[in-house]
């Protein structure tokens, strides 16, 4: 289980290159739309996955983190290759 802000989530999202969504949901065989619903705070089809009111847009617990996991990757590679 992992505890973040929404706002935090948000700057990863930010960074990610064009196209991160399709390449996260192939890789681990989800839905682009669920990504999307990852980063967007929907939790409608992300399990375990819950914002409480607080500083920087809310708190986010999540249990499942492979959507952040590959993320954060991706934008760690995208950084280092510039």
């Amino acid at each position: 289980m992992i505890r973040t802000t929404f706002n935090r989530l948000r700057e990863v999202k930010d960074s990610l290159p064009h196209g991160s969504m399709d390449v996260i949901a192939n890789e681990l065989g989800v839905s682009a739309e669920t990504v999307r619903d990852f980063f967007r705070g929907s939790d409608a089809s992300v399990n375990g996955y819950h914002i409480e009111p607080g500083p920087d847009g809310g708190i986010v617990t999540m249990d499942d983190t492979r959507i952040l996991e590959v993320a954060l990757r991706i934008a760690w590679a995208t950084k280092n290759a510039l």
